[in-house]
């Protein structure tokens, strides 16, 4: 999760941006939780270019924590996020040739703007035509094209998610200068970043997996019965990006999160939330407002919404002054 890497004396920005894929199995065929190996988690993690670097369990949920983001898995369900320029399709692929589409109920799969697209091995496009050889599906985009936006694929069956089965996603764009000097700070230890994020206070009695990555970077899981929550840090100024991942509700927990990072912009992306207009208008602080609203509801009985805030601009800034020396990535 490190901002950026020297490869060869060139400076390599990091592309904090997740893909995301959750797929859901017959839990009366297969248990994900207990008749599969971590053999196995680790295999399909190396199909997309990523390692796992450690993880934690409880009775209903195990939690991998990588080297770019994060793997949950569940009795009967599976939610992988991965950053950089991994191949997140590459990993599910791997789990449907393994597997099988017999044991599947429903796959999703999600992809959103990327700060350095031009770096990526595929698209949206090329993502959901290798899925599509697997399972039919649909593809839609919420947001403008010309903005955020978040692309979401999904297997067009008879399977019928649960009102219940809700979640939610937080995405920070520009933090403040001064969470950006704290959270690049050299050598800041884990517990620091806990202390700053004010972790404890989001999330009492959880289970918790970190990891700070150098020079910059820091994911977290945390888990507690079924609940999970994952925290990824991209921090450097230029491009810095902080995303949130929970089955809690991050949109009451937003003014918290905010209040830390103060970023010049945020999404939500939530599944089944199908109170979120009166939730942003009870929890969004006032300082924002809405530049994009969108919701749908799918064919597999997920309610999607998607909300991208901004924080209007009143001042003018200085232009950033770019330097055209050599082979420069952020161009």
């Amino acid at each position: 999760m490190a901002t950026f890497v020297f490869y060869g004396g060139l400076k390599v920005y990091f592309e904090g941006s997740e893909k995301k894929a959750e797929i859901v199995i017959d839990g009366s065929q297969l248990s994900l939780l207990h008749d599969i190996t971590d053999d196995f988690w680790a295999s399909l993690v190396e199909c997309c270019n990523a390692q796992i670097l450690s993880n934690i369990s409880n009775d209903s949920c195990k939690a991998f924590l990588l080297s770019e983001s994060s793997l949950f898995v569940w009795q009967d369900r599976l939610l992988i996020l991965t950053c950089g320029v991994t191949q997140l399709v590459k990993s599910v692929e791997y789990f449907i040739q393994q597997l099988g589409t017999d044991k599947i109920l429903q796959v999703t799969y999600q992809r959103k703007n990327e700060y350095f697209a031009h770096e990526q091995a595929s698209c949206f496009g090329d993502d959901i035509k290798c899925l599509s050889q697997y399972v039919q599906g649909k593809a839609l985009r919420f947001g403008e094209l010309d903005s955020h936006h978040n692309y979401v694929f999904h297997q067009d069956n008879d399977f019928v998610a649960s009102v219940e089965d809700k979640t939610y996603e937080l995405l920070a764009y520009q933090i403040s200068s001064e969470a950006s000097k704290v959270l690049t700070t050299p050598n800041l230890s884990a517990a620091q970043i806990r202390e700053f994020l004010a972790i404890d206070a989001l999330l009492p009695d959880f289970i918790i997996d970190d990891y700070v990555f150098k020079p910059f970077g820091y994911s977290l899981n945390a888990i507690k019965g079924e609940q999970y929550l994952t925290i990824h840090v991209t921090p450097q100024e230029d491009s810095s990006y902080v995303s949130f991942e929970s089955n809690l509700n991050l949109v009451k927990l937003a003014p918290q999160i905010l209040a830390v990072l103060s970023p010049a912009s945020f999404d939500l992306i939530t599944f089944n939330a199908l109170d979120l207009a009166e939730l942003l208008q009870a929890h969004i602080p006032e300082q924002y407002v809405s530049q994009s609203l969108v919701s749908q509801q799918l064919s597999n009985g997920y309610y999607v919404g998607f909300a991208n805030f901004i924080k209007p601009q009143r001042i003018f800034y200085d232009a950033k002054e770019i330097d055209i020396s050599g082979d420069n990535h952020a161009l």
